[in-house]
């Protein structure tokens, strides 16, 4: 579904990403794990047209990425729910969800296929419909977390890109939303690439991951061969977090 093949990345004269090459396959969730810095959500942005790619090569599908507009990417199928949620705070629930559809509303999208989709966010989302008019600024880290993943589905998307779905929850929310994820690959058959700063957690859900340090790709593998890696286990599987997450 996804292949990159050299990308090279820059922040000014920083050179972000080095010769990044990795593949996704359809239906797969595939994780990028490595320390702050390493350059997974400079990646991440490169893939949604955030951050130009200097060079190499981004095919979606068949299609070549690089070089579009950020909203022609999505509109090819591919949606980032970005770190930190970054939702419209003044907005409500609903209207955040709405704007996820924005394209589709844009492309003469049909207003009953959008409005079941919404209806289907809320399915998912339980606690967002109980807050449907609520001002998103107003919500608890979860549910906001919850409120991006949703607005991202919105768009329909194809691939989707998660960027620490799990930082500043609560162990138990943390765990929601990974059932979140693994209900999206089991049940709607969407493709995921995942950066998480549990490593642990990342791996346990992921069919593979790469290991990034630095801007460069270090190590690939099944995710299960990573978990017993023991430079991995070292460097990014602490005590501390299989704890959080074993709880």
């Amino acid at each position: 579904m996804l292949k990159i093949k050299n990308i090279n990345a820059y922040y000014g004269k920083v050179h972000a990403l080095k010769n990044v090459s990795l593949h996704l396959n359809r239906g797969e969730i595939v994780t990028l794990i490595g320390a702050n810095g390493a350059g997974k959500t400079t990646l991440l942005n490169t893939l949604s047209a955030i951050i130009p790619a200097a060079s190499g090569e981004i095919i979606l599908e068949g299609k070549p990425v690089a070089g579009l507009s950020a909203d022609r990417v999505v509109s090819l199928g591919l949606s980032q729910v970005p770190e930190g949620r970054q939702v419209f705070n003044p907005l409500t629930v609903e209207e955040n969800l709405e704007l996820g559809a924005y394209l589709r509303y844009r492309a003469g999208g049909q207003k009953g296929e959008i409005a079941a989709d919404l209806e289907r966010m809320f399915q998912m989302f339980p606690r967002l419909k109980e807050r449907r008019r609520q001002a998103a600024g107003t919500l608890s880290g979860g549910e906001q977390q919850m409120l991006a993943i949703g607005r991202a589905l919105m768009a329909r998307p194809k691939l989707l890109l998660l960027d620490e779905p799990s930082m500043g929850l609560a162990p138990l929310v943390v765990q929601d939303i990974f059932r979140v994820i693994e209900h999206l690959r089991s049940e709607e058959g969407t493709t995921i690439l995942l950066v998480e700063q549990n490593a642990r957690a990342a791996l346990k859900v992921a069919d593979r991951g790469y290991v990034l340090e630095t801007g460069k790709v270090i190590l690939e593998g099944i995710a299960s061969e990573l978990l017993e890696n023991k430079d991995v286990q070292r460097a990014y599987l602490g005590r501390d977090k299989k704890e959080i997450w074993e709880r």
